[in-house]
């Protein structure tokens, strides 16, 4: 039985996934919308800590001011009776027709000029809310055809516009950071910055990439064929994980968005490993938000839509467990060690050393044995990897 989840564990839905009304491009919706109000009461009931939005999940776009402020402060007020936070913020930029070529890299100057105002908007919104964080995902930042998109002006476009609103968040005061998502395809053809790498490139290249990380979600850099565990200790070690996107995929196809762990979920394990303990080995872990970005099932009535929300936090709990009796158990220590794991944090050269004493160092190159390999001198993965499965089994 899965552990009972506590405020603690600092799990968080977006109100577009317990609110998705479950409709696609081949059929309409088979669920009615969802009350923000009933959506807060629901998640502090069911041990979660906090909500995220985007500014159209909360009131439609095109909004009177009045309307708008009515929709803010009714879900100010559930906010107060529960104790649920909202630690994420951030702003749909890909619904609306005005957007099908973008929002900060349309190929429409207007267009990025009212991107940018409605983004301004909605981080006001979010220091209002208490956010600490604010996400980008770039969805239709992108194209179908390779001679409709410069894509070399659209980076420009797109420093020019994150460089602004970190200015911004500066100059107000404003205790947020940016984490970009990064997603190789779907809606549009090819995005910019589709995976983790693509987006710390570009971070590098802003005026202020202190400000700026990231917001990796499992079925984008799976969909793209790529390890979210290996993609997210390379954003550890950035220190550049400022956010977590948690759900399930399954193999290179469309964007599932799973309950987490309904996937791969020998990935999904190794993964809640270094969230929570940095690794096998111990390390730098993760503080933020377990957030799920996750789509119940157009199949479910509501009751399967809390039963699926549920499901995302018991299965990181369980997960959790296991991973905390993978790293204590003495059997895969003995492992780790048979694998050299360990040896990995000891510097190939020795302290003072240069690459001088290095091609003096005969031990190292003329006298190294390379032939002694061949037959021999075995890494041992494979008993390593069986004993996380049996772990992952619950078998030991």
């Amino acid at each position: 039985m899965a552990p009972n989840p506590t405020r603690e564990d600092k799990f968080s839905f977006g109100l577009w996934t317990i609110g998705w009304a479950a409709q696609d491009q081949f059929g309409g919706p088979t669920r009615a919308p969802l009350d923000v109000v009933d959506a807060i009461h629901k998640l502090s009931e069911i041990g979660a800590y906090g909500l995220t939005f985007h500014d159209d999940d909360l009131f439609a776009f095109g909004s009177t001011d009045a309307e708008r402020r009515h929709e803010i402060d009714r879900t100010k007020k559930a906010l107060e009776e529960t104790g649920v936070i909202v630690p994420m913020i951030t702003t749909n930029l890909f619904s609306h027709p005005v957007f099908k070529d973008g929002a900060f890299t349309s190929n429409d100057r207007e267009v990025r000029r009212f991107a940018l105002r409605k983004t301004l908007r909605n981080l006001d919104l979010a220091a209002e809310m208490g956010a600490k964080t604010f996400v980008m995902w770039g969805g239709r930042e992108g194209a179908e055809y390779d001679h409709a998109k410069d894509v070399g002006g659209a980076m420009e476009r797109y420093r020019e516009g994150v460089n602004l609103l970190c200015q911004y968040v500066i100059d107000q005061g404003y205790d947020i950071r940016f984490a970009i998502e990064p997603k190789p395809n779907e809606p549009r053809g090819d995005i910019l910055l589709p995976t983790l790498g693509h987006a710390m490139a570009f971070i590098d290249t802003l005026e202020h990439p202190e400000l700026v990380g990231l917001n990796p979600e499992t079925g984008h850099e799976q969909m793209a064929g790529l390890n979210f565990t290996s993609g997210i200790a390379q954003a550890i070690e950035h220190g550049k994980l400022f956010h977590i996107d948690l759900n399930g995929q399954r193999g290179v196809k469309f964007d599932q968005d799973l309950v987490f762990g309904h996937g791969d979920i020998f990935n999904a394990f190794s993964l809640v490993g270094l969230l929570e303990f940095g690794g096998p080995n111990g390390g730098r872990a993760y503080d933020g938000p377990r957030h799920f970005d996750y789509k119940p099932s157009r199949t479910e009535d509501m009751n399967g839509v809390w039963e699926s929300a549920k499901a995302n936090m018991a299965t990181y709990l369980l997960l959790k467990e296991r991973a905390k009796a993978f790293n204590a158990d003495p059997e895969v220590q003995e492992a780790l060690k048979a694998s050299r794991v360990h040896e990995i944090h000891k510097a190939t050269l020795n302290p003072g050393e240069t690459y001088s004493d290095l091609l003096a160092d005969r031990s190292a190159y003329e006298e190294f044995d390379a032939d002694s390999y061949f037959n021999a001198k075995g890494f041992n993965f494979v008993r390593l990897n069986q004993l996380a499965l049996e772990h992952l089994m619950g078998a030991r």
